[in-house]
C-alpha cells in the first residue's frame, strides 16, 4: 500500500467529469454504474441505480462511494472492474442475507471482537449512534464488530444487550492495542521535514489515534512529550504522526497538510483531510480549505501560536 498514490490512467481531466464522482469521467461513471446493476442482476436482485447510491424493491440502500473509489485507484483500471464490483455486491448480500452475527455470536465472543473506530461524522446517522463520542470537529469514535468478511458498526440497539457502553469500550481499546503495527514508514525530504506513517490492511489503523502515545513509543522507541504531536487520518489504512520536540514542526506541519488532503482524495474509508494537534488525547485541527473548498491553509489558535513560539524561543537556530 502506497503513501500517495496516483489513480490509473484512463480519461483524459478534459473529458467531461461526472457530478456525484468527479475523478470518473462522464463514461466511466455510467460504465461503472452499469457494471453494479449487472453484479446485482446476476446475483438475482433488481435495483434502481442513481448517482451514489442503489435501491431494492424493498427498500434497502446500497452506497456506492466507497466501490467507486476501489474501483478508481485500482491501477489496472476498467477491464477489472466488473470482477471488483462482483465480488463486492456478493458480499454485501451475504452479510444482509445471512443472521447477524449479533444474533449467533456468544457475548464474549463479541466482545473480543470489538474495536473503535474513528470515522467522519458523514458516514453515520446521529440519531443510530447517539453513543458516539466526538473526537474532534466532524469526527467520531464509534464501536465495531470485526467478522471475517466485514466490519458491523453498531449501534445504540446493537449495543443494548452487551452491557455498559463504557465498559465495552474499554475492552474495544484493549483489543485495539492488541493488534499488530503492519507497516510503518519515514516520509522525509532533504531539507530534514520528516513524519512517521503507520499504514496497513486494518481497518482499524488510522483509528490507532486513539491511543497515540502508545503506538509511538511502539514505532519510535520514545514516548510523547508534554507538546504532543502533529497526527493526520486521510483514511482508514493510514495514521501519521511528528512527535512535537522542537522547530522541525514547522516543515513538518506543511508537509503534513498536503498528506492528508492527498491522502483523503478519492479513497474508500476516507476519515478526514485535515491534520491536528494531539495533546493529552485532544484534538485539535490546524489545516482547512478555504471557503470555496479549495486552496488548502493552515490555521492556528492561541495555544499552538505560544507553543510555536515557545520552541522557537528555545532554538532559533534551527528555523
Amino acid at each position: 500500500m502506497g503513501l500517495f498514490r496516483r489513480g490509473p490512467r484512463r480519461d483524459g481531466e478534459d473529458a467531461p467529469r461526472d457530478p456525484e464522482f468527479s475523478y470518473f469521467s462522464v463514461r466511466e461513471a455510467a460504465l461503472f454504474r452499469s457494471r453494479v446493476r449487472e453484479s446485482f442482476a446476476e446475483l438475482g436482485l433488481e435495483v434502481t441505480v442513481y448517482a451514489d447510491v442503489v435501491t431494492d424493491d424493498g427498500g434497502r440502500r446500497f452506497g456506492l462511494g466507497n466501490l467507486a473509489a476501489v474501483c478508481h485507484n485500482d491501477r489496472r483500471g476498467p477491464r477489472v472492474w466488473p470482477e471488483l464490483i462482483r465480488r463486492h455486491v456478493g458480499l454485501v448480500l451475504r452479510t444482509m442475507e445471512e443472521p447477524s452475527a449479533l444474533d449467533t455470536l456468544p457475548p464474549e465472543q463479541i466482545r473480543a471482537q470489538l474495536y473503535p473506530r474513528v470515522v467522519s461524522g458523514d458516514g453515520i446517522d446521529p440519531t443510530a449512534f447517539g453513543y458516539a463520542r466526538t473526537v474532534a470537529p466532524g469526527l467520531y469514535e464509534i464501536l465495531a464488530l470485526d467478522l471475517p468478511e466485514s466490519v458491523m458498526m453498531l449501534t445504540d440497539e446493537a449495543l443494548e444487550p452487551l452491557g455498559d457502553v463504557r465498559r465495552l469500550r474499554e475492552r474495544a481499546l484493549a483489543n485495539l492495542r492488541a493488534l499488530p503495527v503492519e507497516g510503518h514508514e519515514t516520509v522525509r525530504d532533504a531539507d530534514g521535514m520528516c513524519f512517521e506513517v503507520i499504514l496497513g490492511d486494518s481497518f482499524y489503523t488510522a483509528s490507532r489515534v486513539l491511543d497515540l502515545d502508545a503506538v509511538v513509543r511502539r514505532v519510535t522507541g520514545e514516548p510523547l512529550g508534554e507538546y504532543g504531536a502533529l497526527v493526520a487520518m486521510p483514511f482508514r489504512h493510514q495514521l501519521a504522526f511528528h512527535p512535537i520536540r522542537d522547530t522541525t514542526i514547522v516543515p513538518a506541519l506543511g508537509a503534513m497538510a498536503s498528506f492528508a488532503a492527498s491522502g483523503y482524495e478519492d479513497t474508500p474509508g476516507a476519515i478526514s483531510p485535515y491534520v491536528f494537534w494531539w495533546r493529552h488525547g485532544r484534538l485539535t485541527q490546524l489545516s482547512e480549505h478555504d471557503e470555496d473548498g479549495g486552496e488548502l491553509r493552515i490555521v492556528v489558535g492561541e495555544d499552538f501560536q505560544e507553543l510555536l513560539e515557545r520552541l522557537i524561543t528555545q532554538d532559533p537556530e534551527q528555523l
